[in-house]
C-alpha cells in the first residue's frame, strides 16, 4: 500500500505541475496581450487590438474550459492525500501491526486503510499515463525513499 500511494502521490503532483504550466502559459499572455491590446486600442490601432483582443478571447476560453487552476489543485489535493495515506499505513506496519495482539485487529487496521485507499481512487481525478511514466522513473531513481529506509538497507 505505501508503495501504490507514493506512485498515486506523485503522478498526481506531477500533473499538479503540468496543469500549473498550463495556467500560466494561457493566463500570463491573456494578461500581457490585454494591456497591450488596451494600449493599441487608445493609440487608434483599431486593428492592432481587435487581433489581439481576438487571441485573448481564445486564451479566455481556453482558460474558462480547461480550468488548469482547478486541475492543479484537484490534483495537489489527491498528491497529499494519497502521502498522508502512506504515511499512515507506514506507521501502521511500524508501530500499529508490531503491537496488534490478535490477528483480528491486524485486519481491521489494515481493512480501514484499504477502504481509505479505495475511496481515495474513486474520488481522484485521473492521471495521465505520461505522469504516472514520470513519477515511475523518478521513484525508481530513489526521489521518494526516506532517508532512514537508505540506512536499513545499507545496514
Amino acid at each position: 500500500m505505501e508503495e501504490d500511494c507514493t506512485h498515486s502521490a506523485k503522478s498526481h503532483f506531477n500533473a499538479q505541475a503540468r496543469w500549473n504550466r498550463w495556467n500560466y502559459l494561457f493566463g500570463l499572455p491573456s494578461v500581457v496581450i490585454s494591456a497591450l491590446a488596451g494600449t493599441a486600442f487608445f493609440k487608434d490601432y483599431a486593428a492592432v487590438a481587435g487581433v489581439m483582443t481576438a487571441v485573448v478571447t481564445v486564451l479566455t476560453a481556453l482558460m474558462t474550459f480547461l480550468k488548469p487552476s482547478e486541475r492543479a489543485n484537484a490534483h495537489k489535493n489527491s498528491g497529499d492525500q494519497y502521502l498522508s495515506l502512506r504515511n499512515d499505513a507506514r506507521v501502521y506496519r511500524l508501530i500499529g501491526l508490531t503491537m496488534a495482539t490478535e490477528e483480528e485487529a491486524a485486519i481491521a487496521g489494515m481493512t480501514g486503510l484499504t477502504t481509505r485507499r479505495n475511496e481515495l481512487n474513486q474520488a481522484s481525478p485521473p492521471v495521465s499515463g505520461r505522469d504516472f511514466r514520470k513519477a515511475k522513473v523518478g521513484i525508481d531513481a530513489g526521489e521518494a525513499v526516506h532517508a532512514v529506509d537508505r540506512r536499513e538497507a545499507q545496514a
